[in-house]
């Protein structure tokens, strides 16, 4: 028999009582993915504000929304070690999409580096981030 295909929220890695923070929510992100990841970690996504160690980190993101590699800095203050980084940003030909040459750039000012990249939901694609050279 063969295996049965990951889900989307499963390929994000995330496990039962991790605390996951998400950035960048607003009414256009995928409603029914964020529940599925929510039921993975077996509670709700913290908020941007959440001042605590983090086992990983969502980042919802648009090309309007600023300064992609400021917010890559960011995420990472209290993300702990082997913390997952995932930036989901729109789809080509979707309002607000990015390009995956900018995410590449600012990921690599920013002391990351893109892994992988998957179809996330009907509108986002989901980019898995991770240190370098550590």
């Amino acid at each position: 028999m063969g295996q049965q295909a990951e889900s989307p929220a499963e390929r994000f890695g995330f496990t039962t009582g991790q605390v996951v923070q998400e950035f960048g929510w607003d009414d256009d992100v995928d409603e029914p993915l964020r529940e599925v990841l929510e039921g993975v970690i077996g509670g709700e996504l913290v908020d941007e504000d959440y001042g605590d160690v983090i086992d990983g980190v969502i980042v919802w993101w648009r090309k309007e929304d600023g300064d992609l590699t400021d917010m890559l800095v960011d995420v990472q203050t209290a993300l702990d070690d082997g913390g997952h980084v995932w930036l989901l940003t729109r789809k080509p030909r979707r309002d607000g999409h990015v390009a995956h040459d900018e995410i590449q750039e600012a990921a690599t000012t920013a002391g990351l580096h893109a892994t992988s990249t998957f179809a996330a939901g009907e509108d986002w694609s989901a980019t898995r981030l991770a240190a370098s050279g550590r």
